[in-house]
């Protein structure tokens, strides 16, 4: 039989092509090979890649998707050690804002024990219920933050006058504002403003602002409401004693106090509270220093009039 010339090249044109083939699956297997035994053996810690000794568009595509992930892996494992990092210097915190008042209130118990006194002996004991409220304050605090912050919280929006609910704020803080000569300047262009807000929330947030105020202001503050474009601004301003001192980017950090030595009243979850509630009610707060004055602005969400109760915000 004669065996034509031509079919005897197809033949080996296909016997070629299919070493050919052969090889580049078992190179490509061996680099998938490689790449398994890379990852099974990297440091967790380290930063090593993929690299390819092989290239092929899929091969190239599998290795850009799990250096990809290594890269979300490691800036996943940065914050975590940044946010471990905030929670140690935190609990180291809380611990001095817990230890200083419960040592002072032991200390003024067991010197009115010893009072022979009796103006001593009260004297003792109204420090040592001074004391004892410092740590309540901190307290009411933590669980206050603890609440605004739980990721299940479910706000309540509804339409609700601004002016009259801050109006109840100030009133409520009338002793401390008439104590300090005070009057706060209010400007606001529209008296019938409303925003949607959780009732409670938005009583919450006004009280902590005013509260910080009062503790850390040097005069009166101005209060200024607005509205621009379907949202409503408020901004409540007053001097400070030592505004170099306030970083604005950490203000609304949980414990955060300008004094660097934590000396000052408080438990610095006022503000941090304030951030959360506006976040759940569809908000923003931010902070700025201007000379001697520090300026927290509020933007709510404007109700219109006659607006239906928003849905829960979760």
């Amino acid at each position: 039989m004669t065996i034509d010339i031509a079919s005897l090249a197809l033949v080996a044109a296909l016997v070629a092509a299919l070493g050919i083939a052969v090889a580049l699956l078992v190179r490509r297997n061996r680099e998938l090979t490689r790449m398994a035994a890379t990852l099974a053996c990297r440091d967790p810690e380290g930063n090593e890649r993929i690299t390819l000794e092989v290239r092929s568009a899929g091969l190239v595509a599998i290795a850009q998707a799990i250096n990809d992930e290594l890269d979300r892996e490691r800036e996943r494992r940065i914050a975590d050690r940044a946010a471990h990092g905030a929670f140690q210097q935190d609990l180291a915190s809380l611990s001095h804002d817990i230890r200083t008042p419960l040592a002072g209130a032991q200390g003024y118990l067991q010197l009115a024990q010893r009072a022979r006194d009796a103006g001593n002996r009260e004297r003792y004991t109204q420090q040592a219920i001074g004391r004892l409220g410092s740590m309540r304050e901190l307290v009411d605090g933590l669980f206050e933050y603890a609440k605004a912050s739980d990721p299940s919280l479910e706000l309540e929006l509804v339409p609700v006058p601004l002016m009259p609910a801050l109006s109840d704020v100030l009133v409520s803080s009338y002793p401390q504002f008439a104590a300090r000569g005070w009057e706060p300047c209010i400007a606001c262009e529209d008296e019938c403003i409303c925003v949607q807000a959780d009732p409670v929330a938005l009583a919450r947030v006004l009280a902590n602002l005013v509260n910080n105020a009062l503790r850390y202001g040097t005069g009166a503050p101005a209060i200024e409401v607005r509205k621009d474009g379907g949202r409503v601004h408020l901004r409540i301003s007053n001097a400070v004693a030592h505004p170099s001192t306030v970083d604005p980017a950490r203000l609304f950090d949980r414990f955060y106090k300008s004094d660097a030595a934590r000396t000052g009243e408080g438990s610095g979850l006022g503000l941090a509270i304030v951030a959360r509630l506006m976040e759940a009610m569809g908000g923003a707060a931010t902070a700025r220093v201007a000379g001697d004055k520090l300026c927290i602005d509020l933007v709510f969400l404007q109700a219109r009039d006659g607006a239906q109760p928003a849905r829960p915000v979760r």
